[in-house]
C-alpha cells in the first residue's frame, strides 16, 4: 500500500485555534494555533505547525518534542532557571516529562515533531527486530 508524501510551506499554513491551558498562563493573553500535518500509522509520531502571540506561560511535555523555529522569537526558562532564546532556524528537544516557561516576545511559529515513547519491553523487541533485519541484509533506504 502506497503512503502519501506530505509537503508543506509551514510559514504560510492556516492554523486552527489551540488554546493554552488557562492555569499555565503566567502573564499576557497568548493565543496559540496549530495544524496537524502528518501522523504515523502507529500513531506514535506526528508533525504539527504551531504558533503563538506574545505572552508568558508554562508548558508541560507529555511526549518527546523536537521543535524548529520558523519565525519569531521565544525565551524558554528551564527548571534550573536558565533562560535561552530560540529564533528562526533554532531547534530544541523537550523530553517527555519535562517542563519550562515560554516567554513569547513576538509571534512565534514552530514545526514540532512529536513522539510517544513505547513501553520499554516493546522498545527492546523493536530494537532486536531491527538488528535481525540488519543481519539478514534487509534495510530500508534513508537519506541520512
Amino acid at each position: 500500500m502506497s503512503q502519501s508524501i506530505v509537503v508543506a510551506a509551514t510559514a504560510d499554513i492556516d492554523l486552527d485555534p489551540a488554546p493554552i491551558t488557562r492555569e499555565w498562563i503566567l502573564s499576557g493573553n497568548p493565543e496559540a494555533r496549530m495544524k496537524l500535518l502528518a501522523r504515523t500509522k502507529d500513531r506514535t509520531s506526528s508533525i504539527v505547525v504551531w504558533d503563538c502571540t506574545p505572552g508568558r506561560f508554562n508548558w508541560h511535555y507529555i511526549v518527546d518534542e523536537s521543535v524548529c523555529i520558523v519565525s519569531g522569537e521565544v525565551f524558554i526558562t528551564t527548571a534550573d532557571g536558565a533562560e535561552r532564546r530560540l529564533g528562526a532556524g533554532d531547534m530544541a528537544f523537550f523530553p517527555a516529562g519535562s517542563s519550562c516557561a515560554w516567554r513569547v516576545t513576538e509571534r512565534v511559529r514552530k514545526i514540532a515533531f512529536l513522539r510517544k515513547d513505547m513501553p520499554q519491553l516493546l522498545g527492546l523487541a523493536v530494537g532486536a527486530w531491527h538488528i535481525l533485519l540488519q543481519k539478514l541484509g534487509i534495510r530500508g533506504q534513508t537519506s541520512l
